[in-house]
């Protein structure tokens, strides 16, 4: 029986992985077939778990008891949370196969979705662990680390490459990784309704779930996981080099690459500075800070200001970032949440397009506090909070900021590629 197949191969791979990658590496099969076979099975149990544990058993709050959503609420949720795990495991095999020739291994996207598939069969199983009473947590963790394990275990043999390869090409994607699911995880949270339509539109997929949608863009990740690979191939000419220096510079290049952008030159406080003016309409500035930084070679620049009325009673936190380096992750607008309108009698959430802009709106009633959220030129992001503030004004707040000038440095700073 199938089920007894499957069975029998997620105990070989979580006890006997070594021999068991190697009968994986040698057996044929197709993309469909190890979905067919496998992963629709494997991925929907962290999904049927966490469904469980949130609308049927609850979460144990202390000083609360067990805290429960929704069963309606917790279907839905459990439902995208099954479809983006099989759309992650997917993209993780397209980063896998685009990489392969910058570790020594064998371009293959059939082998790259065995190895992305069985390792993480694992974190599948930790996934559905999490409805253990007290240590639910702790299993699914380790059940994550496992599963780098096997994949680092399974990268050689599956695809090809050498083994003292194995543990950068096992890094790289592992962040890519962590990126993807923190990126979509956050997308799940937001997303609810009932019915939900999936179909294709050129080269995207679309998951629609009320008067939200969630949209991969599948030509943007096959153009992120060419980047990767050219510079897969730069670090790895800077390794063989012995030059401290290119290893240096290459690293910067292949995490740039991993946030999926070019690289780019963040502005300078002193460019930043003038966004946060001394009063925002009849409100003044109280404190302020501005700040540039670079980590691994990414530059991202930060301004910040508190603005309050006369007596104080009314108060707006004003941020905008420069996401430099890491600005392919803001315009996951893009190919993420396209729109939200919801709303309750404890406030709203909106989330639309206007231009060329997105714009997040979200208002708490019962303690009337607001923010309003924009993202210009899939670069900079501007966020309003304001406390005893209505939407309409801080949308008033917004417009008295330069956001054309803001909006027409995009460019600044971006390197030609």
């Amino acid at each position: 029986m199938e089920r007894d197949r499957v069975l029998a191969r997620v105990r070989e791979v979580l006890l006997n992985p070594a021999a068991e990658w190697s009968v994986i590496a040698a057996e044929p099969d197709t993309v469909a077939g190890l979905y067919r076979r496998y992963i629709l099975w494997l991925a929907a149990l962290p999904a049927i778990a966490g469904f469980l544990k949130i609308s049927v058993f609850g979460i144990g709050m202390p000083m609360f008891g067990s805290v429960r959503i929704g069963f309606g609420s917790g279907l839905i949720n459990a439902v995208l949370q099954y479809g983006v795990g099989l759309v992650v495991v997917y993209l993780l095999a397209l980063l896998v196969n685009a990489l392969a020739p910058s570790f020594g291994a064998q371009k293959d996207m059939t082998q790259a979705l065995k190895t992305t598939a069985y390792a993480s069969t694992a974190s599948w199983i930790g996934g559905a662990l999490v409805l253990v009473p007290w240590l639910g947590a702790l299993l699914a963790l380790c059940g994550g680390l496992y599963a780098i394990y096997l994949l680092y275990l399974g990268l050689p043999k599956v695809m090809g490459c050498a083994p003292e390869r194995a543990l950068p090409y096992t890094a790289v994607t592992v962040l890519c990784a962590v990126i993807l699911s923190l990126v979509l995880g956050s997308v799940v949270a937001r997303l609810s309704g009932i019915h939900m339509p999936a179909h294709h539109r050129g080269g995207n997929v679309e998951i629609s779930a009320g008067g939200k949608t969630l949209k991969i863009d599948a030509d943007r990740i096959d153009a992120w996981s060419k980047k990767v690979e050219a510079a897969g191939k730069q670090l790895e000419a800077a390794q063989e080099s012995g030059d401290s220096a290119a290893r240096q510079k290459a690293t910067g290049e292949m995490m740039t690459a991993l946030l999926g952008g070019q690289a780019v030159e963040a502005l300078s406080t002193e460019q930043l500075k003038p966004f946060v003016p001394e009063t925002l309409g009849d409100l003044k500035r109280i404190s302020y800070s501005v700040k540039r930084s670079v980590v691994l070679g990414v530059q991202t620049a930060t301004a910040e200001a508190r603005y309050a009325d006369a007596d104080a009673k009314r108060s707006l936190d004003l941020q905008i970032t420069d996401t430099g380096g890491a600005k392919a992750l803001a315009a996951l607008a893009g190919w993420a949440i396209q729109a939200i309108d919801s709303e309750s009698d404890t406030g709203y959430e909106r989330v639309y397009r206007e231009g060329e802009r997105s714009v997040r709106e979200q208002w708490h009633a019962d303690t009337r506090s607001g923010t309003y959220s924009l993202l210009l030129g899939e670069r900079f992001t501007v966020v309003l909070e304001g406390q005893d503030i209505g939407m309409d004004a801080l949308k008033r707040y917004a417009g008295a900021l330069d956001l054309d000038a803001l909006e027409a440095l995009k460019t600044q700073g971006v390197a030609p590629g």
